[in-house]
């Protein structure tokens, strides 16, 4: 391993443990632990059914449950049928859990600070930078699939001459530069394992009938 690489780990290993010790603070202070409060913030955005959260947050379906039944015990959440499966279990925040989930910060108030500190090509660069970090995580198996581009059948890399806008997304037919990358999009659709070889290093261009132009 390359100087350069045993920093760039350093570095994440730093800001993972700031992050981490805000985590803790804030759940202690809304009386819940940073699992709950993960599930909580889901749920209190979109209903989820029990497997799909589990897998989203990288949990067992045991600690998923234990979470689950300390919310529902504080009256933070609901669970009630899947009307599309009525073997499976929906997770849905009560008024009370959103409320709640309001009073949680997107992230530290110095992590935002810092990142509204860098220039506009940095945080395009740094943007990218970690979903590709992200995209090789996913592809080795080592975290869930998340709904980000890399991983789209609509996302179309390198396809405009424009070099602050070189990549498409064939959904909204528009396109974008890296600052645009999405990691958490909720109009994903996972390209398949055809489409993820239709070039070089990339993903997607298949999403519609509509060309990239």
């Amino acid at each position: 391993m390359g100087s350069d690489s045993k920093h760039i780990i350093t570095a994440l290993q730093r800001l993972a443990m700031f992050w981490r010790a805000n985590q803790w603070h804030v759940a202690k202070e809304l009386a819940l632990n940073p699992t709950q409060c993960e599930v909580l913030t889901r749920v209190a955005a979109k209903s989820e059914r029990a497997v799909d959260l589990a897998d989203a947050l990288g949990i067992s379906q045991a600690s998923l449950s234990d979470s689950v039944a300390a919310l529902d015990r504080k009256g933070l959440v609901r669970r009630r049928r899947d009307p599309d499966d009525g073997r499976a279990r929906m997770i849905e925040a009560t008024r009370a859990g959103t409320s709640l989930t309001e009073r949680m910060p997107e992230a530290p108030v110095a992590i935002q600070e810092a990142i509204a500190g860098l220039a506009e090509d940095d945080r395009a660069g740094l943007l990218r930078c970690l979903a590709l970090i992200i995209r090789s995580l996913q592809e080795a198996e080592a975290i869930p699939v998340q709904q980000m581009c890399f991983t789209c059948r609509h996302f179309c890399p390198h396809v405009h001459a424009d070099p602050a806008r070189p990549h498409h997304c064939v959904f909204v037919d528009a396109a974008f530069g890296d600052g645009g990358l999405r990691l958490d999009c909720p109009d994903h659709e996972t390209a398949t394992e055809e489409e993820a070889h239709l070039q070089p290093g990339a993903l997607g261009c298949r999403g519609g009938s509509r060309a990239p132009g």
